[in-house]
């Protein structure tokens, strides 16, 4: 099997480059991507979780989930601040278990 070196990688990229123009290849890149996202989304089967989103915040729980999981956390008397859905679901699943134990 032959392997591409540097340089042939350098002239597909000129010859990249003279085709299109500097002014295209951003779209192109931007397009390749969102094919090679598009592809793996569809051959996993997994939906990927957007990138936007913030450790607080769960791509998974809506806002009215999440008012009813804080809500039920306070009932509970379990501490919300700091905490991401996925840990206060976790927290009243457990609390949850240990009651039912009892």
């Amino acid at each position: 099997m032959a392997f591409i070196g540097p340089w042939e990688i350098a002239l597909i990229l000129a010859i990249v480059l003279i085709l299109f123009g500097p002014k295209k290849l951003p779209e192109l890149a931007k397009a390749l991507g969102d094919s090679i996202r598009q592809y793996r989304q569809a051959s996993e089967g997994v939906p990927t979780t957007p990138t936007t989103t913030t450790p607080a915040q769960s791509p998974q729980f809506k806002p009215k989930e999440s008012e009813l999981l804080i809500e039920t956390a306070k009932k509970l008397g379990i501490q919300t601040e700091g905490k991401t859905m996925e840990q206060i679901s976790r927290e009243i699943t457990e609390a949850a278990s240990q009651s039912t134990k009892k």
